[in-house]
């Protein structure tokens, strides 16, 4: 690590650059870390590696370094610092999971590498990992989002994804979408129609206009704002629509 004339950390440049023009699918490895890896099995783990491909870890431990040529993997040396998972699950941390499966977002292999970088005397356990990002973003070495970086050296990452706008967004128009119309579930209860416009509107069991507001969809997801104020979501499973416990097809 050294400081820059501007007073920016500088830290494995070279393995930053290598990371985000990664389209070949090299693994990457972050190697002589302390892993708080939060699987109760594993537990935390001193002068380790995380190793991942793509948005999957397959690999925590130490000596996984041994195969890094062999591999062609990208290194990123972690001497002196912390690799915490970035996504916290709080219920985790306050003992209420009663089955190793039931954890959430741990550095497992298999799980996706969500994860920070923090140096070792700021990251005494996760909660304080966590709380370095919020206070004191330019500490952060890294932060990766499903394998990419997001933060790098206290600093964002060029081209990193950034959030959506704040606030209800303008309706799409969807002439055309096969997603338009009537969808009807399996039992003919619930009747949900969805617009060109961006509004739906439902009957249920017979009774019209039960719930009418606007949608959106992104991928396969939708989401609803109901006129009265609430929030819903739905998610297209092939030519099925999955929403509120309903299956349902087009009409």
């Amino acid at each position: 690590m050294s400081i820059t004339d501007t007073g920016t950390v500088r830290w494995n440049p070279e393995a930053l650059a290598e990371i985000v023009s990664n389209d070949e699918g090299r693994p990457v490895l972050f190697t002589n870390a302390r892993i708080l890896t939060m699987d109760p099995l594993i537990g935390t783990m001193t002068g380790a590696d995380l190793l991942f491909v793509g948005s999957l870890v397959v690999g925590v431990g130490p000596g996984i370094i041994t195969a890094a040529g062999d591999d062609n993997a990208i290194v990123v040396d972690c001497t002196g610092m912390t690799i915490a998972p970035a996504v916290v699950d709080t219920v985790a941390l306050a003992g209420g999971r009663g089955h190793r499966s039931e954890y959430v977002a741990t550095l497992t292999p298999g799980n996706t590498p969500d994860f920070l970088v923090v140096p070792d005397e700021l990251a005494a356990d996760v909660s304080s990992a966590v709380a370095t990002l919020l206070t004191r973003p330019e500490q952060v070495r890294a932060l990766v989002a499903a394998g990419r970086p997001v933060r790098w050296a206290g600093t964002d990452v060029p081209g990193r994804a950034t959030a959506p706008e704040a606030g209800v967004p303008a309706a799409e128009d969807l002439t055309g979408s096969p997603r338009v119309g009537v969808w009807i579930d399996r039992n003919d209860f619930l009747h949900q129609e969805l617009t060109a416009g961006g509004r739906y509107d439902e009957t249920r069991g017979g009774r019209p206009h039960a719930y009418q507001g606007r949608y959106w969809i992104d991928g396969d997801r939708i989401d609803y704002l109901d006129d009265l104020g609430f929030w819903a979501y739905g998610e297209f499973q092939g030519d099925e629509l999955h929403h509120a416990g309903y299956v349902m097809k087009l009409g």
